[in-house]
C-alpha cells in the first residue's frame, strides 16, 4: 500500500468518511446530485398538488388567500433574499474548494459533498424564509439559527483553505493538488472533519423544523432582475439633476419660514423658537435646509449652527459641534477636554451677544434643549433664532414653539409624479415613454401617501425598470402594498425597493446602515467590507468594480444619497427613515451603538454578528473593551473613538472577525494579537496615534485584503513578512511615518490599490523597482520621488504597462535635494497608461511639466477626467496638450508662482497654429470647471478670440495674480459659464461681456473700474474694490453683497469715495446686503434725511449691519423695504454723530 493509501486509511478511521480516489470532488458531487434530484423528482411528482402557502401574498396577487398552481409560479419569481445571498456564498467558497482540489488535499471530500448537498435542499426555500421572517416572528429564531450555521461554514472551509496553504507554503491556493496529500497532518482532518459532521447534523436538526413552517420551494431559482433592462445606463448624467425638490410649495415654505424668522418682533423672550412638525420622509430636513442655506438668513444672523440630534444623541458631540460651528474655542489642552462642565460655558462663550440661528433636527425629545442646550444659547444676542423639526408635536410644545407651528403638507398628485419623474427619467429621450405612463405613476405616488422620500425611492426602483405598462403595474400592484400589520419601522415604498434589489445587493444595502453618523467612509471603504464580508460575487479580478456597480445603484435607487458636504458621489449617507427599516431588518444580528453605556448593557442581552460603535471617550461613558468578550460570533466590528483596555484584554475571542474598522482609538495594545483573526479580510486602524508598529507575524493572517494606516503618524516601518499577503488588495499609508518598504514588495501582486507608497533609495537599490510586477493597480500613490537619484530606477515601475491603471498620486517634494533636471526625467519616466481617469501631480520643482502632457503625447490620455497639480514652484509654462483632451471635466492648478503668461498654446497647441481656425476642434470640449489659484507672477493670458474653446465650462475661479485682463476669448466662447470667482487680482481694470454668469464673487480687486454686460447676472459679491465705480448691464441682478470700508479704513479712500458707492444708483437689485462701518450705518438709519438714502431708497429689501468692535460682528443694524414702506433699526438718531467726532480716539 503506498504513503498516500495508508494515510487516508488511518484517517477515515477517524472522520467516518468515504475517501475516494479515483475521482475528484466535482465529480463525486455530481454523482450524489444527480441521485437526490431523481429522487426529488419522483416526490414531487407524488405531491405537486400538496404545497402549503405562506402568509404573506404574492408578487401581483392582492389577495392574502390565493394558493395552488398559480400562486407558486408567482412565487417562483420572488427575488430571494440575504439568506439566499449567503447560501449562494457558501456554495462558491465550496466550489472554489472543488476546483482547487483543497478537500482532497486534506481529506474531507465526501463530507463536504454531503454540506453542499444540505445546503442545495434549504436553498429552495430560503426565499420564503427570508420574506416570511420580516412579518412572522415564529420564523425568525429559525431564520437566524439558520443564518449562523451557514456561516459557520463559511469558517470552517476558510480552515480548510488555511491548512492547505500552511501544508504548502510555497503555492498560492489555486496551484494545490492532490500530489501534497502525502505530507498532510491527519489531526487535521480529523478536526475539520469532525466540525463538518457537527455542522452536516445541525443542518439536518434544521432542516427538519422548518418543515413545520410549510415553505414554498422554489423548485426552478428565477432572479426577478431579469425585468431590468439590459442597457440601463447606471452612470449619472452630470447635465441631468434627479433633484429631490419640486413645486412651489416647498419655495413657498422656504420663503414663509425666512420671513418669520428674520422679522424683528418686540417681545421678552431673547430666544424665539419655531418648529417645522410633519411624519418622517415628507421632507423636514429638506425645508430646514433651504432656510438654513438661505441668503436672507446668511446675512441676518452673526453665527449659525446646525445639530443633528439622533435618537441616542452624545451630549459632548452636540456640544463640541456646536462650539466648532460657532468658531469657539473647545476646551482643555489642545481643546481635547470632554467635559461637559467645561463644554457648557465654552459654548456660551462662543455665541455671547452674537445674534444666533440654531437648527435643531430630527428631535425625538426635549431633554437635549431643556438640560443642555438652553442655557448657553440663552448667552446669545437678542434676535436669535431657534428652527427645530421634529415627528412629535409635544416636542415643539415642550420647546415653546411660535404657534402656529409649521406643517408640511404632504406633496400633491402633480408635485408627487414631478418628482416620481425626476428620479425615473435617466435621459431625456426617455420622457414621451414616461409621459405615456402618467396613470400608473400617479397611482404609486398615491399609494406612497404624498411622502417624498418614499416617492423618490420609487422612483429608485422604476428607473431599474422597462418604461412598459407591464412593468409598471407589477410594482403598482405588488402585494407588499396591501401588507397588513406592518412594524413601525418599516414603509412600503422602502419595502418594495428592498425586496426588488438581487439578494448580493440587499446584503450592501443593509450593511451600509452599520456606518457610525461620526464616521466618514467613501465608497472604497464600503465596496472593500462587502468584499470582505462576501457580499460581491463575480469574477475575483473585477470584484471592485462589481462593487462600485453596487454602491451605484443604491444610490440610484435612493436607498443611499450623496453627502453634500463633499463634491463629488464618492461619500454617501442614509436617510433616517431608511436606516430604521435597515437596522430593523437586521435587528436580530446588528447592533449600532453611540455611547458606552448603551453598548455595556445591549451586549449582555444578546449575540451579534455585527457591531458599530461609536463612543465619547469620557470616563463616565467610556465603553468597555471587555464587555466585547462575549461576542464570540463577531464578523464585522466598526469602532470610532476610545476605549477602556484591562490587562488581557485582546482580540483572541473574535476568532470569525472579518471586518475590523477602528478609527481614533488609542489601539497599540490590541495590534499584538491581531494575527489570531484569522479569518480576518478588512483592517483599518485609520488615526490611531499610538501605533507605532505593525506584528512582524502579520503574514498568518492570510485571508488579508484591506490594510488601512492612514494617520497613523507613529507608525515608522511596515513588517517584512506583509510581503507574505498574498491575497491583499488595498494598501493604504498616507499620512503615516513609514519612510521605507521592504524587500520583496513585488510579491504583492494581487494589489489593486497602493497609496502614501514612500520612494526611497538603498545604496543601488530604489523602492520603485518592487511596482513593476503589479500589474492589477488601479490606483497608485507614490511619495518621494525626489529621492530617486536616477531615472532609470522609475523605468522599472512599468506604469505604462498597467492596463487597469486609473487613479495616479505623484508626490515630489519642493524642498527635494535633486537637480530640476533629475527630477524632469523621472517624471518624464511616469507616464501613465492610456486608461488613467485621475491624475493629482505635488511638489514638482522641474521647469516644464512631463513630456506626457505635451501635444505631441496626450492622446495616451484620453480617458483623463481630472487634473489636479499642486506647488510647481519652477514650472514656467502650462502644458500645451490639455486641450485636445477629450473627457477632461476638472482642471485644477494650485500655485504655480514662476509662470508670466498662459501663452496661446494653452488652447491651440503649437502643432495646430498652422491650422486655419474653421478646421480646429474645440479646445477643452468637456472642461466644466477650472480653478488657477495662486499664479502671483502671471500678467498676460493670450487666447486668439477666433480660438473655440471651453464650450461647457460652468465654473471657474482665479485667484492672487496680476493679469490686467480677462481674455476677450473667454468671455466669448465660454458660453455655459455660471460661476466666475475672482480673488486679489491686483491689476484686473475691467470685466466685461459675460453673457451666460449668473454668480460673481470678487474680493481684493484694487485697481478694478468697471463692470459690464452681465445680463444674465442674478448674485453680485462686491468686497475690497475701492476704485469700483461702474456697473452696467445687469438687468437680472437680484442679489447685491456689498462690504464698504467703515471710518478705521477711510483713511485709504478719497473724501468723494466714502459712503456707500454711487454706483448702487445704476442698478436694482431685489436685495441688498450691506456690511459696513457704524457712522454709514447711522447715515442709512437717518432714512430721508441721512446722506446715503439717494443710494438706497430704490432697492426693494435692505439689509445693513455694522459690528461695535472687532469681536461683535452684526450688532447693529438697518433692515429697509421699500414696499410697503418701513425701516427698522437699533442706531439711535443721534448715536451716529456722536461717534464720528469720538471714533478716531476711542479705536
Amino acid at each position: 500500500m503506498t504513503p498516500a493509501r495508508q494515510w487516508r486509511a488511518r484517517v477515515s478511521k477517524w472522520t467516518k468518511s468515504e475517501f475516494d480516489t479515483t475521482f475528484g470532488l466535482e465529480r463525486l458531487l455530481k454523482q450524489r446530485q444527480a441521485g437526490r434530484e431523481r429522487r426529488r423528482e419522483r416526490r414531487g411528482r407524488a405531491a405537486s398538488t400538496q404545497v402549503t402557502g405562506v402568509d404573506i401574498p404574492s408578487h401581483g396577487d392582492a389577495s392574502p388567500a390565493s394558493s395552488g398552481p398559480a400562486k407558486r409560479q408567482q412565487l417562483k419569481q420572488l427575488m430571494t433574499g440575504v439568506l439566499n445571498a449567503l447560501a449562494s456564498y457558501v456554495t462558491k467558497m465550496i466550489a472554489d474548494m472543488a476546483r482547487e482540489e483543497v478537500a482532497m488535499l486534506i481529506g474531507i471530500s465526501s463530507a463536504i459533498a454531503d454540506l453542499t448537498i444540505k445546503l442545495g435542499d434549504l436553498k429552495n426555500f430560503l426565499a420564503d424564509a427570508d420574506r416570511r421572517n420580516i412579518t412572522d416572528e415564529s420564523v425568525r429564531g429559525w431564520v437566524e439559527e439558520l443564518k449562523h450555521a451557514m456561516y459557520h461554514a463559511t469558517d470552517i472551509i476558510d480552515l480548510c483553505q488555511l491548512k492547505a496553504m500552511e501544508q504548502s507554503p510555497s503555492k498560492d491556493i489555486g496551484c494545490l493538488n492532490p500530489l501534497f496529500s502525502c505530507m498532510q497532518n491527519p489531526l487535521h482532518a480529523h478536526d475539520i472533519g469532525s466540525r463538518i459532521k457537527a455542522l452536516n447534523k445541525e443542518l439536518d436538526n434544521i432542516s427538519k423544523r422548518g418543515r413545520s413552517f410549510n415553505f414554498i420551494k422554489l423548485e426552478v431559482y428565477q432572479d426577478q432582475k431579469t425585468n431590468r433592462p439590459h442597457g440601463i445606463d447606471r452612470k449619472t448624467n452630470p447635465l441631468l439633476e434627479r433633484s429631490g425638490v419640486v413645486g412651489e410649495k416647498i419655495e413657498d415654505d422656504t420663503r414663509s419660514l425666512v420671513q418669520l424668522l428674520t422679522k424683528e418682533v418686540d417681545t421678552s423672550e431673547s430666544i424665539m423658537v419655531f418648529a417645522i412638525v410633519g411624519v418622517g420622509g415628507i421632507g423636514k430636513t429638506t425645508l430646514s435646509k433651504k432656510v438654513f442655506n438661505d441668503e436672507a438668513i446668511q446675512g441676518k444672523f452673526t453665527k449659525k449652527i446646525w445639530l443633528s440630534i439622533t435618537q441616542e444623541f452624545s451630549e459632548v458631540d452636540l456640544l463640541r459641534t456646536a462650539i466648532t460651528t460657532a468658531e469657539g474655542n473647545l476646551p482643555g489642552p489642545g481643546g481635547g477636554s470632554q467635559d461637559k462642565t467645561l463644554l457648557v460655558p465654552a459654548l456660551a462663550s462662543a455665541i455671547k451677544d452674537k445674534k444666533l440661528f440654531l437648527v435643531l433636527d430630527d428631535m425625538w425629545g426635549t431633554y437635549e434643549w431643556t438640560n443642555l442646550l438652553r442655557a448657553p444659547i440663552s448667552h446669545s444676542a437678542p434676535g436669535s433664532r431657534v428652527l427645530v423639526t421634529t415627528r412629535h408635536e409635544t416636542v415643539a410644545r415642550g420647546m415653546k414653539a411660535v404657534n402656529p407651528y409649521h406643517r408640511i403638507n404632504k406633496l400633491g398628485p402633480k408635485d408627487g409624479w414631478s418628482l416620481l419623474t425626476k428620479q425615473v427619467l435617466m435621459t431625456k429621450k426617455s420622457e414621451p415613454a414616461v409621459d405615456m405612463l402618467k396613470d400608473i405613476g400617479m397611482q404609486i405616488v398615491e399609494k406612497c401617501d404624498g411622502l417624498s422620500l418614499a416617492i423618490k425611492v420609487m422612483g429608485g426602483l422604476l428607473c431599474h425598470k422597462e418604461k412598459t405598462r407591464r412593468d409598471w403595474e407589477k410594482v403598482l400592484n405588488d402585494a407588499v402594498w396591501s401588507i397588513s400589520q406592518m412594524p413601525e419601522e418599516l414603509n412600503h415604498a422602502i419595502y418594495l425597493s428592498y425586496e426588488d434589489l438581487s439578494p448580493c445587493l440587499k446584503q450592501c444595502f443593509l450593511h451600509f446602515s452599520l456606518k457610525p453618523k461620526k464616521m466618514i467612509l467613501d465608497d472604497t471603504q464600503f465596496i472593500n467590507m462587502w468584499i470582505g464580508e462576501g457580499f460581491v460575487h463575480g469574477n475575483s479580478d473585477i470584484l471592485e468594480e462589481i462593487g462600485t456597480e453596487y454602491h451605484t445603484e443604491l444610490r440610484l435607487r435612493n436607498l443611499i444619497e450623496s453627502d453634500t458636504s463633499y463634491a463629488s458621489h464618492y461619500v454617501c449617507k442614509m436617510h433616517d427613515v431608511i436606516r430604521s427599516f435597515a437596522q430593523f431588518m437586521t435587528r436580530n444580528e446588528a447592533l449600532v451603538a453611540h455611547n458606552g453605556e448603551t453598548v455595556n448593557s445591549k451586549l449582555h442581552l444578546q449575540k451579534f454578528l455585527r457591531l458599530s460603535i461609536e463612543t465619547n471617550g469620557l470616563e463616565s461613558d467610556e465603553f468597555e473593551w471587555r464587555s466585547l468578550q462575549g461576542q464570540i460570533s463577531l464578523r464585522s466590528l466598526m469602532l470610532i473613538g476610545n476605549f477602556k483596555v484591562q490587562s488581557g484584554d485582546s482580540l483572541v475571542t473574535f476568532s470569525s472577525l472579518r471586518t475590523l474598522h477602528v478609527e481614533s482609538a488609542e489601539f497599540a495594545t490590541m495590534v499584538e494579537s491581531l494575527y489570531h483573526l484569522k479569518h480576518l479580510r478588512y483592517l483599518s486602524m485609520d488615526r490611531c496615534a499610538d501605533i507605532d508598529c505593525l506584528p512582524e507575524n502579520i503574514h498568518k493572517m492570510k485571508f488579508l485584503q484591506h490594510i488601512s494606516l492612514e494617520g497613523c503618524e507613529n507608525l515608522v516601518k511596515l513588517p517584512d513578512s506583509i510581503v507574505k499577503l498574498t491575497e491583499l488588495r488595498y494598501l493604504q499609508l498616507e499620512g503615516t511615518g513609514i519612510y521605507s518598504i521592504p524587500r520583496g514588495f513585488h510579491a504583492l501582486t494581487n494589489l489593486r490599490t497602493l497609496s502614501g507608497f514612500q520612494v526611497h533609495m538603498d545604496g543601488d537599490w530604489c523602492s520603485l523597482e518592487e511596482l513593476g510586477p503589479l500589474s492589477q493597480l488601479r490606483g497608485i500613490g507614490l511619495v518621494g520621488l525626489g529621492n530617486v537619484s536616477d531615472a532609470s530606477f522609475v523605468t522599472k515601475v512599468r506604469l505604462d504597462q498597467k492596463v487597469h491603471l486609473s487613479r495616479m498620486r505623484l508626490l515630489s517634494s519642493i524642498a527635494c535635494k535633486n537637480n530640476q533636471g533629475v527630477i524632469e526625467e523621472v517624471f518624464n519616466e511616469l507616464s501613465p497608461p492610456p486608461c488613467i481617469e485621475i491624475i493629482s501631480v505635488e511638489g514638482y520643482i522641474g521647469r516644464q511639466l512631463p513630456r506626457w502632457m505635451m501635444s505631441t503625447a496626450t492622446m495616451r490620455l484620453n480617458s483623463l477626467r481630472t487634473l489636479v497639480m499642486e506647488d510647481l514652484a519652477c514650472c514656467i509654462q502650462l502644458p500645451d496638450g490639455l486641450c485636445q483632451l477629450p473627457l477632461l471635466d476638472y482642471l485644477q492648478v494650485n500655485r504655480a508662482p514662476a509662470i508670466k503668461c498662459i501663452g496661446p498654446e494653452f488652447v491651440r497647441p503649437q502643432s495646430h497654429r498652422c491650422y486655419p481656425s474653421s478646421h480646429m476642434v474645440t479646445a477643452f470640449p468637456r472642461l466644466r470647471e477650472m480653478d488657477l489659484l495662486e499664479f502671483v507672477e502671471l500678467e498676460e493670458w493670450e487666447w486668439e478670440e477666433e480660438v473655440q474653446a471651453m464650450p461647457v465650462l460652468v465654473e471657474l475661479t482665479f485667484t492672487r495674480c496680476n493679469l490686467k485682463c480677462i481674455p476677450p476669448g473667454l468671455a466669448s466662447h465660454a458660453k455655459a459659464l455660471k460661476k466666475l470667482t475672482l480673488w486679489s487680482m491686483w491689476r484686473l481694470h475691467s470685466l466685461e461681456n459675460f453673457a451666460s454668469v449668473v454668480e460673481l464673487d470678487l474680493y481684493d480687486l484694487p485697481k478694478l473700474i468697471s463692470i459690464s454686460n452681465f445680463p444674465e447676472l442674478q448674485k453680485l459679491e462686491i468686497k475690497s474694490c475701492p476704485e469700483l465705480t461702474s456697473l452696467e448691464e445687469m438687468s437680472a441682478l437680484r442679489r447685491l453683497v456689498l462690504t464698504v470700508p467703515g471710518y478705521g479704513e477711510r483713511f485709504r479712500l478719497s473724501p468723494n469715495k466714502m459712503g456707500l458707492p454711487l454706483y448702487l444708483q445704476t442698478v436694482n437689485p431685489s436685495h441688498l446686503l450691506v456690511d459696513c462701518g457704524l457712522e454709514i450705518l447711522g447715515f442709512m438709519a437717518a432714512g430721508k434725511s441721512g446722506s446715503e438714502w439717494d443710494k438706497f431708497s430704490h432697492i426693494q429689501h435692505v439689509e445693513a449691519y455694522a459690528d461695535s468692535d472687532c469681536w461683535d460682528d452684526k450688532k447693529w443694524h438697518v433692515l429697509y423695504t421699500r414696499e410697503p414702506f418701513s425701516i427698522e433699526t437699533n442706531v439711535q438718531p443721534a448715536f451716529p454723530r456722536l461717534l464720528i467726532g469720538g471714533a478716531r480716539t476711542a479705536r
